[in-house]
This record gives structure tokens, C-alpha cells and sequence, in this order.
């Protein structure tokens, strides 16, 4: 029987490979599974295309100095396959915006998305909980602010950032945690707010304007 999720997830989490998640739910069934008639059974998505979803208080917090930049809000947008085998790349996030980030001491910043689009997969599904975990992929992203700038990529400044991700049914909301996100290339006047190598992570519920039904094994 197939269950359905509501959901561009996804995730990234990513939101595996755009955040490299191998948990093994003992709830949840997995989105590359064989039927029972012995051929492989993967994820659908409907209507799929494209969706549209909005973040209230993002934050990106660097967890050494326990710096934080929050922002007002932050849209997103992507295309969601009809279908993916594996559940890898089930969607992508073909736009990213923030509006209105600052830090301590009223520092305001910018900040830019790099390599779009990034990519969101489906890992597992709790039908439990109506909740699908996943992975966002692909992320680095630039912030300038105040003299200070810095970039944002994974365990290394030239590899993108894995994030994870879980997508629920009920409320129809992307929530983005966790990950290797990193600071490099950190220059100007930070003030040790930010310096290089330092681990980050960002947060964020992506609430979708409308709904996806995403369905797995």
C-alpha cells in the first residue's frame, strides 16, 4: 500500500546527499525499497512542478562564538519531479532569498545564495508521525555586511554544505537544521563574531503556499 506525504521534500534536508543523512528510521519506510513484485519502488510527487514557501526568523549561528544572524524572513522556490526512483534530487530549490539579516551590535548583512540550484531528497517516511526526513544539497552562500563578509560551505571552503531536513504533512512545513555548514574566507571587521573553520548551522521552517503529496512504498 502506498502512503502519502504532503511535501516538496525532500530533506533537506539536501535540505542523503545534500546533507548526507543515513539515519535508518525503525518507523519509517524507506523511499528505494522493492515491491512485492520484486521491482524497485520509488517516490511520486502530485501535482509536482513547481512551489513556492516562506521562512518567518531564519537564523544562521555560528556555533563556536554563538554569534547569530537572524533575518525577517526568507523565500524559496523549486520544481518538484512527478516521480524519482531513489527519492535523490525529488526536488530543487531554484531560488533563495533573505530579507532584513542582522547580527550583534545591529550589524546588517546581505546574503547571497551560491551554485543554484541546490538539490532536496527524500530519505524515509514515518507514517507514524506524517513526517519525511530528507536532505538539502549543494549549499554554499555568500554574507556581507558592515565591512565584514564571509562565505558558507561544507567541511571544506570548495565543497557544498549537506543540511538536513524533515517535511510534515499536517502543517505543510520544510524545517532546514543541521548540517556541516562552515565559515571560510572571513575578512573585514567581524570583531571574532565569525572566523574561518567555524562550524554554523541554520535554521529555518519553510511553510509552502500550497500543497505537494509526495508517496513512497
Amino acid at each position: 500500500m502506498r502512503k502519502p506525504v504532503k511535501g516538496a521534500l525532500v530533506a533537506v534536508a539536501a535540505f542523503a546527499a545534500t546533507a548526507g543523512l543515513t539515519l535508518a528510521p525503525t518507523t519509517a519506510t524507506a523511499g528505494t525499497q522493492h515491491s512485492s513484485s520484486g521491482l524497485l519502488a520509488g517516490w511520486t510527487a502530485s501535482p509536482g512542478g513547481p512551489w513556492t514557501a516562506k521562512a518567518t526568523s531564519p537564523k544562521l549561528t555560528d556555533t563556536k562564538t554563538g554569534t547569530k544572524l537572524t533575518c525577517t524572513s526568507s523565500s524559496a522556490a523549486g520544481t518538484l519531479a512527478t516521480s524519482s526512483a531513489t527519492g535523490v534530487g525529488i526536488s530543487s530549490i531554484t531560488s533563495v532569498s533573505w530579507a532584513s539579516c542582522s547580527g550583534p551590535l545591529g550589524i546588517t548583512f546581505s546574503v547571497t545564495p551560491v551554485g543554484l540550484p541546490w538539490s532536496l531528497n527524500a530519505v524515509s517516511y514515518n507514517a507514524g508521525t506524517g513526517v519525511t526526513t530528507g536532505t538539502l544539497t549543494g549549499v554554499k552562500a555568500h554574507i556581507s555586511g558592515a565591512g565584514c563578509t564571509a562565505d558558507f560551505a561544507g567541511p571544506t571552503s570548495t565543497t557544498p554544505a549537506t543540511l538536513t531536513g524533515t517535511y510534515s504533512n499536517s502543517t505543510k512545513t520544510l524545517t532546514i537544521s543541521g548540517g556541516d555548514l562552515h565559515a571560510y574566507g572571513v575578512s573585514g571587521s567581524c570583531l571574532g563574531l565569525l572566523n574561518n573553520n567555524d562550524p554554523a548551522v541554520y535554521n529555518a521552517a519553510y511553510v509552502l503556499s500550497g500543497s505537494q503529496v509526495i508517496t513512497s512504498p
